[in-house]
């Protein structure tokens, strides 16, 4: 049989693609991710005393934009990096702004505050735990979301892997913010960041052995 022969041969049994597939797949690890840290929030830390009261202040939905913000255009970018060729686009902007905006507001709380107070500010209450249970609230999504794009064909292995983890990580602290009780930019800044970090640091080190294909 002829090589052009064999490839219409196969080509004719392979059947319409699935395009629902992906979408599908996406929905379950966003929601695994969502689900899965907040289960795990109200099993390991609970629910802040006062999140009825705070949650009708502005600093709180300030606290959770920024994550959510994160999660935005990380997830833009992890759709992109998961079909060849696709330029990256302008979910970065997305991450990047956010960063740079807490930064800049954290910066700015420090300046009018006396120097006697920066201290508390950055460390808050919580400082040690805090990145350590972002990233144990980011395993679910971490988890499923490799499980959704390792389906598809990403060729960018470790800047996927690490899309992937920031988005389950953002996804975690988007949770979080339902039990932290600090709410200093300050105190996001460094400690958010951090818990951020790990789950975006493992996934580009996981990313060329789990999305291999």
């Amino acid at each position: 049989m002829k090589t052009d022969d064999l490839v219409a041969m196969l080509a004719a049994q392979a059947g319409p693609t699935d395009r629902s597939e992906p979408p599908r797949r996406y929905a379950a690890a966003l929601l695994v991710s969502l689900l899965g840290a907040t289960v795990l929030m109200l099993i390991l830390l609970g629910l802040r005393s006062d999140l009825g009261a705070v949650a009708a202040t502005p600093i709180f939905w300030l606290k959770v934009a920024f994550p959510a913000l994160l999660a935005l255009g990380a997830g833009q970018m992890m759709l992109r990096l998961a079909r060849p060729g696709l330029p990256l686009g302008r979910g970065w902007l997305l991450i990047v702004l956010p960063l740079a905006a807490l930064w800049l507001g954290a910066l700015g709380s420090l300046a009018v505050a006396p120097s006697t107070e920066w201290k508390a500010l950055v460390l808050g209450m919580s400082w040690r735990s805090c990145p350590i249970n972002i990233a144990v609230l980011s395993v679910p999504g971490f988890l499923a979301l490799f499980w959704a794009v390792r389906a598809m064909a990403p060729t960018r292995l470790r800047l996927t892997g690490a899309v992937i983890g920031l988005l389950s990580g953002a996804c975690a602290t988007t949770v979080y913010c339902l039990h932290c009780p600090e709410m200093q930019l300050a105190f996001w800044s460094v400690w958010y960041v951090a818990g951020l970090l790990i789950p975006t640091v493992l996934g580009a080190l996981l990313g060329p052995r789990w999305l291999r294909w």
